[in-house]
């Protein structure tokens, strides 16, 4: 037994000490006095999911600024580095511990298991909790791998750990998922006090297959770039039967938050992270599906006169002087002066509308810098040219580099002049999302686009998808006419899954000049996605499909939000501005910055420092591996086919 313990206390990729050996006191009321038998396996696994739920310090670096950066489901404000590809060593090495221990915890739930099992001191549930911990271990493979790319697969064995190819990794996944599946044994019956160890399922077996079979499903489609006969049979062999996948609300693997500070405080709880609204959720929701700002704002509560809601051939004030131009944002350039004619209705659920102060869900953690409207646009000197009152307006900041338009343009640097994520997602009472079902739904449409065997038809397999995210948000009032939509949002995407007719090159839209205030017409061209079909294609089915996908993931989900679009290159990412030339983006140039580019988006995250010198072999077999150098702009392979 103190021989099983001191092997599993080795760091999964060998960079720090950790303190997993520690843990089991916390896990176990007499450590010294237990014996293999007496110890209890799902201990370890509770404890490896609930440490999988991120300490605050974790979760602001990972979650908030590493994961929702590079999935653009947030500006980045708060941190801003990872948008513009460069890192912090430390976030990062916090993040890769942390990790290691989950993985630890789980793998000593399997030993431990495995050795009651051989000396027959087993019981009757205990070959489920092996089967459950190996789906557990997959997620967090999979969640490791996914960040930094080549990691190893037994890494327990006393020394430091060989590295395998991200390949092989997913290999391994899916079939340890397939074989724990079956091997799920679900007529066992659980006596009470194993429930409480379980803060998902509480140890019913029958949901945990469908998150091995459902998570199968989301591994396959990691695949479909670069290894497509691959994922197609493990899609169509995991998804034969529909109801053994993730599909109902009470299926969702989720787990209860809880204010405090360890690991369930809510990860997106620290006060000072704004996670506003960022410009490629804007521009998907502004205009998709047809739903009027006006009916919406009257449901909320919301005080508004009806100057507030502009027309839908409004694009807004230019202030060229005070936002920059080079990006290929289409909303560049402006300051949108009131509320959007047409918007997603999801929007609203999600992301505070800047002085409405008195909603019960407004995120004014941080007083008058989250509540206050009025802010001014300056010049050089630092004279006030625009005084400009953000009340009843919707905008999002695109990332990048300003310059010096940053410092004159207070506007954008205050909390409470942007869009927020709402206060239901920040006090630590909500429930973090690891699967759900409308991600099923989406994965099913993708297949059946691509021409595979399919449980259900694409189109229902779509809409329902969309259905079961309007449920969760509480907008279900909505769907009929949101499912029919078939006008264009700002990038030229429509919601009706039988419209795929190509929006124009451009649209007329009426904007002020900021100063004059003449009113006057511009040509808005939809912005081309060259890192899908070249550009060429805005509104075909999977571009549906992943636009509804990458809403729906928000704000639980970024992980698969970034890994679709480093995989696809959909939806569509604006670039970081260039007002200044960006060092780490050395490919982004003034020349190039209205086009699309995977060297334009951080791919990964760099692995810890402190790992090349603890573990020089293995380091080096993780580059070999990699295929490039260590940098965040190095793609991982299932990524590479998105070029």
């Amino acid at each position: 037994m103190k021989n099983l313990f001191k092997k599993t206390c080795l760091l999964l990729a060998a960079t720090v000490v950790l303190s997993s050996c520690s843990d089991f006191s916390e896990v176990n009321v007499d450590p010294t006095a237990a014996s293999e038998e007496q110890v209890q396996v799902e201990y370890f696994i509770n404890h490896s999911i609930i440490g999988a739920q991120m300490s605050p310090g974790v979760a602001e670096r990972s979650f908030v600024l590493y994961w929702k950066i590079g999935a653009h489901q947030a500006a980045d404000v708060d941190g801003g580095v990872f948008s513009v590809a460069s890192y912090n060593d430390g976030w990062t090495s916090a993040y890769y511990n942390q990790v290691s221990s989950w993985l630890n915890h789980i793998n000593t739930a399997i030993q431990i298991a495995e050795k009651q099992i051989e000396a027959g001191n087993k019981k009757e549930y205990t070959n489920n909790l092996i089967q459950v911990a190996r789906i557990w271990r997959a997620y967090l493979m999979s969640e490791m791998s996914d960040n930094f790319g080549p990691i190893p697969i037994s890494a327990f064995k006393g020394e430091n750990p060989e590295f395998n190819s991200v390949k092989d990794v997913y290999y391994f996944m899916l079939s340890e998922l397939e074989d724990a599946s079956a091997k799920l044994d679900l007529s066992v019956t659980n006596p009470n006090s194993l429930t409480s160890q379980d803060p998902a399922y509480g140890y019913d077996y029958a949901k945990w297959q469908k998150f091995a079979n459902s998570l199968r499903l989301r591994y396959a489609m990691r695949l479909s770039e670069v290894d497509p006969d691959k994922a197609q049979a493990e899609f169509e062999a995991a998804s034969q039967d529909i109801s053994k996948l993730i599909i109902h609300p009470d299926e969702t693997f989720d787990v209860p938050e809880k204010p405090g500070w360890d690991a369930l405080t809510g990860v997106m709880s620290r006060p000072w992270d704004t996670q506003p609204l960022s410009a490629t959720l804007n521009n998907l929701y502004v205009g998709l599906g047809s739903v009027e700002s006006s009916a919406q704002l009257n449901q909320l509560g919301v005080d508004f006169e009806p100057a507030d809601i502009k027309p839908a051939n409004w694009h807004g004030v230019e202030y060229s002087s005070f936002f920059p131009t080079k990006t290929n944002d289409p909303m560049a350039g402006y300051w949108f002066d009131g509320m959007p004619h047409t918007i997603d209705p999801r929007a609203y659920q999600a992301f505070s509308i800047p002085g409405n102060t008195n909603a019960s869900n407004y995120p004014d953690q941080n007083g008058e810098y989250d509540t206050k409207t009025v802010h001014a646009l300056k010049d050089e000197s630092g004279n006030v040219v625009h005084s400009i009152d953000a009340t009843n307006t919707w905008n999002a900041r695109v990332d990048g580099d300003w310059g010096p338009k940053n410092s004159k343009n207070d506007l954008v640097n205050y909390g409470g002049t942007m869009p927020r994520l709402n206060m239901q997602f920040r006090n630590s009472e909500n429930t973090r999302i690891f699967f759900q079902p409308s991600e099923t739904y989406f994965l099913i449409a993708e297949v059946a686009v691509r021409g595979w065997s399919t449980p259900i038809p694409g189109k229902q397999a779509y809409e329902e998808g969309i259905k079961a995210n309007f449920e969760y948000w509480g907008v279900s009032q909505y769907l009929s006419s949101y499912l029919s939509s078939t006008d264009y949002n700002r990038v030229g995407t429509s919601v009706k899954w039988g419209h795929t007719v190509e929006p124009p090159e451009s649209r007329t839209m009426k904007y002020k000049d900021g100063e004059t205030g003449t009113i006057s017409t511009v040509e808005v061209a939809y912005p081309t996605n060259d890192l899908y079909k070249n550009g060429t294609v805005r509104n075909d089915h999977l571009t549906k499909i992943i636009t509804q996908k990458f809403i729906a993931e928000l704000p639980w989900l970024p992980m698969e939000a970034w890994s679709d679009h480093r995989r696809l290159g959909l939806p569509f990412f604006e670039n970081p501005a260039i007002v200044k030339p960006i060092p780490t983006l050395q490919a982004l140039t003034e020349s190039n910055y209205m086009t699309s580019s995977q060297e334009f988006f951080p791919q990964r995250l760099k692995y810890p420092s402190s790992l090349q010198n603890s573990n020089e072999k293995g380091y080096s077999q993780a580059l070999e591996y990699l295929g490039g150098s260590d940098a965040v702009l190095t793609p991982l392979w299932w990524a590479q086919g998105s070029q």
